[in-house]
């Protein structure tokens, strides 16, 4: 005889009722905020880069850097003009909502727009871990392969937008930005594409707008 035995809970459920909490005080605050995923050397942190220096002069931007063992990401961050707190997760492969509820101790959110949280290199394990995030934004670089969707499909279906890094080297390889596009959006129609280039910046204004629309939706006006 086989015997059942269920699942009452899911194993993800305090740090889902956590970060429902997270969400409240940021909506209180008018916090617009972004969980950033990819795999180690998408270039999260130089979108973070060209993200600090294309917007921070017009929103008030805080980020929240996880890595396994180094600070090197975040003080990339504070040299390119932004404050940031760095999270170790050492051998975890994500960030869990009592780690950024722990950074908040370290981030004044009546002096912030946009909190941006760049989650450890890793297309898997993140996308189940809720953060109390308004948009999660996965990069993938063109370099990877266009496959990219197709074998990590949770990564792009939980997902509201997506940024193809490093399409200038699209002469030089054999993936294509079009096909990876359309493989984001077969898994994902929903999906915010971007093309970039966070080398030449091409493509990077689209992204930057995007940012101002879903802060003044967040805000309950028009873009920002």
């Amino acid at each position: 005889m086989t015997l059942t035995v269920p699942v009452l809970r899911d194993i993800t459920e305090p740090n889902s009722l956590l970060a429902a909490r997270l969400r409240t005080i940021f909506r209180q605050h008018n916090v617009l905020v972004l969980d950033i995923i990819a795999s180690p050397g998408a270039g999260k942190t130089a979108l973070l880069e060209r993200t600090v220096a294309g917007l921070g002069r017009e929103l008030r931007l805080r980020v929240i850097e996880g890595d396994p063992t180094t600070s090197i990401d975040a003080e990339r961050i504070v040299a390119a003009g932004a404050p940031a707190v760095q999270i170790n997760t050492g051998a975890g492969c994500h960030l869990e909502a009592g780690m950024i509820q722990a950074a908040l101790d370290q981030l004044d959110l009546a002096d912030a727009d946009v909190v941006i949280i760049e989650n450890v290199g890793n297309l898997m394990c993140p996308t189940g871990w809720d953060l109390g995030e308004d948009c999660k934004v996965v990069v993938a670089s063109l370099p990877e392969g266009d496959d990219k969707p197709l074998k990590y499909p949770m990564a792009f279906a939980t997902a509201q937008a997506a940024v193809i890094n490093k399409v200038d080297l699209e002469p030089y390889i054999p993936a294509r930005a079009a096909r990876l596009r359309q493989n984001a959006l077969t898994i994902n129609p929903d999906l915010a594409v971007f093309e970039v280039s966070c080398q030449t910046g091409a493509g990077l204004a689209a992204w930057f707008d995007w940012i101002r629309t879903q802060l003044g939706r967040k805000r309950g006006s028009r873009p920002v």
